[in-house]
């Protein structure tokens, strides 16, 4: 995917903002909700399942920032060191527009996503005692790993849009760093995806989807 700097901050069914890409016909987030999409798939089904005192997460794409916000917001009883892969990150300024801290009712919520967006890439960043943020500007696809991860959130955009995200050999690689009883958590419930993080060596559930989307998928390492 070429970078596309023409976007659009639309509302989605729940009041919070997602942005829309006309030259890929995408959107960061569902539509029919972009917080409780996040909040169901990647916390709910994802942090909350990870009863561990410290936790490596992995986020396949920073996007707006929203995913982290809300691990940051949810984890304080966890030490969390939160790793994201973004090859063509926003502006903090397009980033600050959205409406997510005033959706959420957590008064730290605007300080703490102006920092997420403000921090230097490419440096582990001290947010709290408890939060630790590396963003790193590279492509996922060639990125060598050298760490493990206890949850990754695979926030691509969809196969159809970002087929090079979605790839056998890309699913082996995570399945590698993924820590024994680690879990990848992902919007997209397509077959062909399914099948690829078995193969991989996952456990793949289908979990009920958010508001309108029927199913999620959660892959557990065993």
């Amino acid at each position: 995917m070429e970078q596309d700097n023409s976007f659009c901050i639309q509302i989605t069914a729940d009041g919070s903002h997602t942005i829309f890409i006309p030259g890929l016909n995408e959107h960061y987030h569902s539509v029919n909700g972009a917080i409780q999409e996040s909040m169901h798939i990647f916390i709910k089904n994802g942090l909350f399942q990870i009863q561990k005192p410290k936790i490596r997460i992995l986020e396949i794409g920073f996007g707006t920032g929203l995913n982290a916000l809300l691990t940051l917001l949810n984890a304080t009883d966890k030490k969390i060191h939160y790793t994201a892969l973004e090859l063509y990150p926003l502006l903090p300024e397009m980033a600050l527009e959205l409406n997510y801290p005033q959706r959420l009712e957590d008064k730290r919520a605007p300080e703490f996503f102006r920092e997420l967006h403000s921090l230097p890439w490419e440096k582990e960043n001290f947010v709290t005692s408890f939060f630790t943020l590396m963003k790193r500007k590279t492509d996922f696809t060639s990125f060598v790993f050298s760490d493990t991860y206890d949850l990754i959130y695979f926030d691509a955009f969809a196969p159809e849009k970002q087929s090079e995200m979605w790839s056998q050999l890309l699913f082996d690689r995570l399945f590698s760093v993924t820590e024994p009883n680690g879990i990848l958590s992902t919007y997209c419930a397509k077959g062909v995806v399914r099948r690829m993080l078995q193969q991989s060596g996952y456990l793949v559930k289908r979990l009920p989807g958010p508001p309108g989307k029927r199913e999620i998928l959660q892959a557990l390492k065993k």
